[in-house]
């Protein structure tokens, strides 16, 4: 029950981003669903292996390279959802920023 509630949850945020931000779009609320799918299945997968191949050049940038890690894979998810488009890298440096504060937001509720 609670990863039903937090799978809808994600998705919401993530039709608010699109809302929020004029270079983020989604289709509709299933399109939102499977985009938390893929951000998620992104996260486990790929995101642990390039954090690890990027770990000198975020220790140069004192962390700030784990925001660019986080929009390029912000725009893997664009390229691979349906129904969901990221028109450009600055609307998913943005976009993953927010996703990444509320979800911070929703896991401390």
């Amino acid at each position: 029950m609670r990863l039903m509630f937090l799978w809808i949850a994600y998705a919401l945020i993530i039709t608010l981003i699109a809302w929020i931000i004029p270079g983020i779009k989604v289709e509709n609320f299933p399109s939102a669903m499977l985009v938390c799918v893929i951000i998620g299945l992104i996260n486990v997968f790929i995101k642990p292996f390039l954090q690890v191949i990027t770990l000198p050049i975020n220790l140069i940038s004192f962390g700030l390279f784990s925001f660019v890690l986080n929009a390029l894979l912000f725009l893997l998810a664009g390229k691979i959802a349906p129904g969901f488009e990221v028109s450009g890298f600055m609307s998913a440096l943005i976009g993953s920023m927010l996703l990444s504060i509320f979800a911070y937001g929703l896991n401390k509720i």
